[in-house]
């Protein structure tokens, strides 16, 4: 370990990192008094971690980010989340920093730098490394610490983020607190080396092992790191050596650790050693004495405000979720339309985008220098600079991560992840944090991010490169879905999702990316929303989305030509959901709803379109809904094999026939 028992900063004395960390520590003995009947649920503690805080915060800037592990009170404490919020929130109470909405292991508060505690062990890191992306794109010097336990270290994203910022030299110091273990299994039978430091050495970056006991030693190493990131120089893995004194969370008995480990921690305490060296330095017994009774008569205090303070407001469940839907806004007066392909109006909404937007970036795998595996990107990083249009790793949770971190800090990226099968490696990021920080922060942040992906069965394509995501990512609230099925819809819903402040995901058909439609060219971004009328009839309605909506018009115009008048409603926007226009769909049939989608019936969102139909709009029908999808079956790659699993055109006529007829 690095020897820095001298501390090398004129910025904290050893009685204020004594204060500090007393503090932390009396805090969270009080939360721990009160879990046995007055706060619900778990609490996870730092008792024995406190100097590594203390000591990082005393060696950055006052506007320095941090990501913080779910043991993040200390983290908290130090970025200057007065007492009483901090405390309010941990007991869920209106007057937490969230409103009780993200209790003991999820707090944030954004605009005191501290960006959050994360749950998902491991997931702070690649956010972080978007926390720094920001900070290096606006040149602004700040460095972002990212702290996570020990256990982290053997995550994929861990691995992902810190891979992601050492190529791309970002200002971010990763902070491991290895107390040991990993909640309740000993991280030396989870990993063959004995310094998680080495691990650095694979990333090319550097890396170092200290005394995670000593705030001085930390305050040196932080310094040190941050010097070099602000530099230019990347990032820093830095290990603290620590101990664990309190369980793993508030109700853990600690039945998994023997008496001889805890006698061990309780040695290395570092609250008594550096009262210890206050006491060699001269500090009087009574000047510690009164410091510590301050601190306790302090917390009194905020303890008696907080078991004052009201339960939130179930009234204000269901605020924050997303944003308020925006107004249209017209196509440029006097722009004429342009016939296209469907990959081109893609390429014109990015286009139109960055040149519009300077804090737009757009980054994927292959999406820079190649123009993307569909030629959707194509030009643009020679158009915009390599430092807008880039490339990643091939490291999904690194680019949906670190595109949450960077929107936070105010960064629009648009993001690609090449197939939607491949969003499941890295789901986290969309399901747990993109789509919840709105909610968390009461709508003080929103994560203004744009996912594009594309899906579909084209002949040839497997289970792994042929899934339709669309009614998973449509119950999750917080997030925005559409599936644009033309050229227009292509570029004008994509620039809506850029310019929507909430997570998107733009779900586009790679079998129509070369099919041709006419483009009318927006002076602005239009909102987010609204179904599309693609023909009108009185005999049945066709409700689809995506590229079944395609079929769903061959299908219509094949029972004109039967005598069978069809609505198709192309829904575009599965969140936000129109329901007038799937209500006037249902009135205009008769009743008569066809619902088609090219994903399995059993699930799908077929499903909930019926659900609504039924519950609001019963009197209206004369017929149940039929919902017609692909077979229950993992996507075979044979052409043949698909024909007999996929619905196509004869499967939607054969059922809105059987409707018409009665």
């Amino acid at each position: 370990m690095t020897d820095t028992s001298v501390s090398p900063l004129s910025a904290i004395t050893t009685l204020d990192a004594y204060r500090r960390m007393y503090v932390i520590r009396s805090f969270e003995q009080r939360c721990l008094a009160l879990g046995a009947d007055t706060i619900a649920g778990s609490m996870h503690f730092c008792g024995g971690q406190e100097a590594i805080p203390v000591g990082a915060r005393a060696a950055l800037r006052e506007d320095d980010r941090v990501v913080a592990t779910y043991r993040g009170h200390g983290w908290a404490i130090e970025w200057g989340i007065p007492l009483e919020e901090l405390l309010g929130e941990v007991a869920h109470r209106a007057g937490g920093v969230n409103g009780g909405r993200a209790g003991s292991p999820y707090l944030m508060d954004p605009e005191r730098g501290f960006i959050g505690e994360n749950s998902i062990v491991g997931a702070g890191i690649p956010i972080g490394a978007g926390v720094a992306m920001a900070a290096q794109a606006a040149g602004n010097e700040r460095v972002c610490v990212v702290s996570v336990g020990d256990g982290a270290m053997n995550q994929g994203a861990t691995h992902e983020g810190i891979n992601f910022a050492a190529v791309r030299d970002l200002p971010v110091i990763f902070v491991v607190e290895n107390n040991a273990w990993s909640e309740m299994t000993p991280i030396a039978l989870t990993a063959r080396v004995e310094n998680l430091a080495e691990r650095a050495a694979g990333y090319g970056i550097p890396g170092v092992t200290i005394d995670g006991n000593d705030p001085f030693a930390v305050a040196a190493a932080v310094t040190e790191a941050a010097e070099r990131a602000r530099a230019g120089g990347g990032p820093t893995l830095i290990e603290a050596k620590t101990v664990r004194l309190m369980a793993h969370y508030n109700r853990d008995i600690e039945h998994y650790r023997t008496e001889g480990d805890k006698e061990l921690s309780r040695a290395l305490d570092p609250l008594p050693k550096l009262r210890a060296r206050l006491l060699a330095e001269g500090v009087g017994e009574a000047e510690i004495t009164a410091l510590e009774g301050a601190a306790e008569a302090e917390l009194d205090h905020v303890i008696a405000r907080v078991l004052a303070m009201p339960e939130p407001d179930p009234a204000t469940a269901r605020d924050h979720v997303m944003a308020l839907p925006g107004r249209a806004t017209p196509a440029r007066e006097g722009a004429e339309t342009r016939t296209m392909p469907y990959w081109r109006g893609v390429n014109e909404a990015l286009r139109a985008e960055l040149a519009a937007r300077p804090e737009t970036l757009l980054y994927g795998e292959d999406v820079g220098h190649a123009g993307g595996i569909f030629g959707a990107t194509r030009q643009l990083q020679k158009e915009f600079g390599a430092h807008r249009v880039f490339d990643t790793p091939i490291s999904e949770s690194a680019i949906l991560g670190s595109a949450v971190g960077a929107a936070i800090e105010g960064i629009r990226p648009v993001v690609e992840i090449m197939w939607a099968d491949f969003l499941f490696v890295a789901l986290d990021q969309l399901v747990n944090q993109a789509a919840n920080i709105r909610y968390i922060s009461r709508g003080t942040r929103s994560v203004p991010i744009v996912v594009r992906t594309q899906q579909g069965a084209t002949p040839g394509s497997c289970a792994q490169h042929s899934q339709c995501v669309e009614a998973l990512l449509a119950h999750i609230p917080g997030l925005r879905v559409g599936l644009p099925a033309h050229a227009d819809d292509a570029y004008s819903m994509l620039r809506a999702a850029i310019n929507d402040p909430d997570p998107t995901v733009i779900i586009e058909a790679r079998g129509l990316y070369n099919t041709k439609g006419e483009v009318r060219p927006l002076d602005q971004a239009p909102p987010i929303g609204g179904a599309a009328w693609r023909c009108r009839g009185g005999d049945v309605a066709i409700i689809s989305w995506g590229a079944m909506s395609r079929t769903a018009e061959d299908a219509a115009a094949e029972l004109a030509r039967e005598g069978v008048e069809a609505t198709v409603l192309d829904l575009r926007w599965l969140n936000p959901l129109d329901e007038e226009a799937i209500a006037e769909a249902v009135a205009t049939a008769g009743g008569r709803v066809v619902v088609a989608h090219e994903a399995p019936v059993t699930g799908g969102f077929g499903a909930e379109i019926a659900a609504r139909i039924a519950e609001r709009h019963a009197g209206l029908l004369t017929a149940p809904v039929v919902r017609v999808g692909a077979r229950d079956v993992p996507m075979p790659a044979s052409p043949a094999l698909q024909a007999a699993v996929l619905p196509h055109a004869g499967t939607i006529i054969e059922a809105a026939r059987r409707l018409a007829r009665g």
